[in-house]
């Protein structure tokens, strides 16, 4: 089992250090659900397939993340508070390549 650091900003501006795990196939979304950083029915509506940005964050550290799908870049491009470095969580697996990523979560719409 391999788990790596990240920061997490909640919606109310705490910074939250966690272990992530790599081995589970996880993404960020779940991991915030995980760690009950956001209340329950506010992030991953969908599920995790990138269908409602309830997910979005803004990545703040300067990691090479893997590239945005059709699917991401359409559902923000639908969204409320994109940034330039807004990422769907859902869409950010966690990888040990990862070790470090500072992400805030978007403002809740």
């Amino acid at each position: 089992m391999s788990d790596i650091k990240i920061k997490i900003t909640d919606r109310q501006g705490v910074v939250h250090e966690v272990d992530a795990p790599t081995d589970m196939n996880m993404n960020l979304m779940e991991v915030v659900r995980s760690y009950e950083l956001a209340p329950e029915g506010t992030i991953g509506i969908c599920g995790g397939m990138a269908m409602c940005a309830s997910c979005q964050c803004y990545v703040t550290s300067d990691h090479q993340l893997a590239e945005m799908s059709d699917d991401e870049d359409a559902m923000l491009a639908e969204a409320f508070n994109v940034e330039t470095n807004s990422r769907l969580g859902c869409q950010i697996h966690m990888t040990e390549d990862l070790d470090g990523l500072e992400v805030a979560l978007a403002p809740e719409v």
